[in-house]
């Protein structure tokens, strides 16, 4: 009797098991100040609009729902809100690690995942003392833009 053959790795990361979800789209317009939460946003080469990003492999900052609860179990808060984390996009749904360098859509926008998102030692001073440490292994992706277009609130994360 013939086994198949196991699938190859190339197969593996391919695949997924569903689409992923915009939960929350946030702007930074200046160095340091709060972010302001968007319903949609448009989105060009240089990142979000309104937003300070740096243009190329960091334009957009990507970080997962499904780990917020536990960047706030490590950093000994009850909740912790996608502003205070500082990122631009929240999905959930999909693996944010997975879709490290491939290309992946948002809306009509097409990015390419560049590498994680370090936290950054201002954590320290919005999480307390070993937020650093707490966000580590979680901070999420960066991304740089490849097609133009429209995010907003509920469209679809999809590998392609």
């Amino acid at each position: 009797m013939h086994q198949p053959l196991p699938p190859s790795m190339e197969d593996l990361l391919g695949r997924f098991p569903r689409q992923g979800r915009v939960e929350w789209i946030g702007i930074r317009p200046l160095r340091r100040q709060p972010l302001v939460e968007c319903a949609s946003v448009a989105v060009t080469l240089s990142g979000l609009e309104g937003d300070h990003a740096r243009p190329g492999k960091r334009a957009v900052t990507l970080i997962q729902a499904e780990h917020l609860p536990v960047i706030a179990a490590l950093a000994g808060k009850g909740t912790v809100s996608a502003s205070t984390l500082r990122r631009n996009i929240v999905v959930s749904g999909i693996s944010l690690v997975a879709l490290k360098d491939r290309r992946f859509r948002i809306g009509t926008v097409m990015f390419e995942g560049t590498g994680p998102c370090a936290p950054c030692s201002r954590m320290e001073e919005l999480l307390g003392s070993g937020g650093y440490n707490a966000m580590r292994g979680h901070g999420g992706i960066t991304a740089s833009v490849v097609e133009t277009g429209h995010i907003a609130l509920g469209d679809a994360v999809s590998a392609l």
